[in-house]
């Protein structure tokens, strides 16, 4: 392994500039820079992290420098007009690429490789054609800093079920200290992360994240933890998995040194695609002061929309002059302090952006609670004229608006009187049959009394009672037939 290793480093030390941004490209580190800085870059991949197909690589490009030296002595091309673009490109494959090679280089050379289009396994591209890319749908809670990898397809290696994808990465000096001096959100996790996110390859639209099944995700030498299913309490439905990107930060290595990523997944027939990004986690306070910021809507355009809302339709037979709109949140049943909704949603109804935007933080789902129709961050607004009708009217829940844009609160309303508004039955009176007083008997100052139910009386007793004028009835005559009741059929009214 130690000649190995002075074999390579010798090899380094001869490459030319583009030799050596090819080798760095193949492995995902930094092509900028001087040449003696790309040479230094490079003899430290050889030393800490020489994989076999880190030295396989470097052993080609060295075999395809010197079989192109050879070449162009034996049969020097004549010069060929080109742009400037695909020299710089292509200056170190198109002189003598048409000459025989030695033995090691026969095999056709992969230009994708060449150029860091793919990671030790991970999806090639065509060389020549431009094939759409995969887009990953912008997250809220995620502020993308810089792109590590591209999404890349995954490509199984064999038949197997089961598959592995290493991919080689190294993070730059900025982006250490980016993370370094990143403030922790809670202890051990820091603002400033490094995340794996995974999707389906679809270049139609941009994707959401989706997990492969049975995926595991190493980095260097140890597991990182993946979401879990949620519970399902109904019975025959499936758990779900919350997709969201993986933070592998806690174990990467905040330096120079390479950092190895292994996916492990199912290969069950459908596609999927992974890329690495540098992003900034954002709180849901962080984006309600955002949303505060640039989403507040003016109350007259609020009011103009009202009025839209409340317009004179000549083909409807109905006529609209108002519509309610409670000031509590369909969330957690409570007044609203910042009222919001989505510009999509066709109703006056807000919810608040207070309890919506923790809700998502924990279960991103970005459903409106009143229509249950998506409505996702960039589409929120807070409702200017509602916010100010919060603090003018404090003593209602409810209001109303007008055909002329003009709001009124409706109050609760006021409580009944003490009074009875219809005769009450009553319990425990002198009446056997327990029949209904006549509702037309007049009391005092020529008004209808009013019957009260006395709730008072023990009616275990008097049940009792008549229990034992009963048995007495029995020992004297004998067994009597059972009497019929005379109430009404019916129930009576007692409210």
């Amino acid at each position: 392994m130690a000649a190995e290793l002075v074999e390579a480093k010798n090899m380094v030390m001869s490459f030319r500039v583009s030799d050596l941004q090819m080798l760095l490209g193949f492995v995902g580190r930094s092509k900028s820079g001087l040449k003696h800085e790309l040479v230094t870059r490079a003899l430290q991949l050889v030393q800490f992290d020489c994989s076999p197909e880190v030295f396989k690589k470097i052993k080609e490009l060295y075999e395809t420098r010197y079989a192109k030296k050879s070449s162009e002595v034996a049969q020097p091309q004549p010069p060929q007009h080109r742009s400037p673009e695909a020299l710089s490109i292509h200056s170190s494959y198109d002189r003598g690429s048409t000459v025989a090679r030695t033995s090691i280089s026969t095999t056709n050379i992969d230009y994708p490789a060449l150029y860091g289009k793919y990671l030790n396994g991970l999806g090639r591209l065509p060389p020549k054609v431009a094939k759409p890319e995969v887009r990953l749908v912008k997250l809220p809670f995620y502020t993308t800093l810089d792109e590590l990898l591209k999404p890349t397809e995954l490509v199984p290696q064999n038949n197997e079920k089961l598959q592995e994808s290493p991919c080689i990465f190294a993070l730059t000096p900025r982006q250490v200290e980016l993370i370094r001096n990143s403030r922790e959100l809670q202890p051990g996790v820091k603002s400033v992360q490094v995340v794996l996110r995974i999707c389906y390859t679809d270049t139609s639209s941009p994707q959401e994240d989706q997990y492969p099944p049975n995926i595991a995700v190493k980095v260097n030498h140890s597991y990182c933890s993946v979401p879990g299913y949620y519970p399902s309490n109904k019975p025959g439905v499936e758990p779900k998995r919350p997709c969201r990107p993986i933070n592998l930060t806690h174990l990467m290595y905040l330096s120079a040194a390479t950092n190895r990523i292994t996916v492990t997944w199912g290969n069950y027939g459908k596609s999927y695609s992974v890329g690495l990004y540098l992003v900034r986690q954002m709180t849901s306070a962080e984006l309600l002061q955002r949303l505060k910021t640039i989403g507040i809507k003016h109350p007259e355009l609020c009011k103009a929309l009202v009025k839209e809302k409340l317009r004179l339709d000549p083909d409807s037979e109905i006529a609209t002059t108002g519509v309610r709109v409670s000031l509590i949140c369909p969330l957690v049943k409570m007044r609203l302090s910042v009222p919001c909704r989505a510009e999509t949603c066709a109703h006056l109804q807000c919810f608040d952006a207070v309890f919506y935007l923790q809700m998502n933080e924990k279960k991103p789902t970005w459903m409106c609670p009143v229509c249950d129709k998506p409505a996702p961050y960039d589409q929120l607004i807070i409702d200017g004229l509602l916010s100010k009708i919060l603090t003018e009217c404090e003593d209602a829940d409810e209001i109303e608006y007008l055909v002329d844009g003009s709001w009124c609160p409706i109050r609760a309303e006021k409580e009944r009187s003490c009074s009875p508004q219809c005769p009450i039955l009553v319990l425990g009176s002198s009446d056997v049959n327990g029949l209904l007083p006549t509702p037309n008997g007049n009391g005092e100052n020529g008004k209808a009394t009013a019957d009260v139910v006395d709730l008072t009386l023990d009616s275990s007793s008097s049940e009792e009672e008549e229990e034992e004028d009963e048995e007495d009835d029995d020992d004297d005559e004998g067994p009597q037939p059972k009497r019929r009741c005379s109430y009404e059929k019916g129930l009576v009214s007692a409210c």
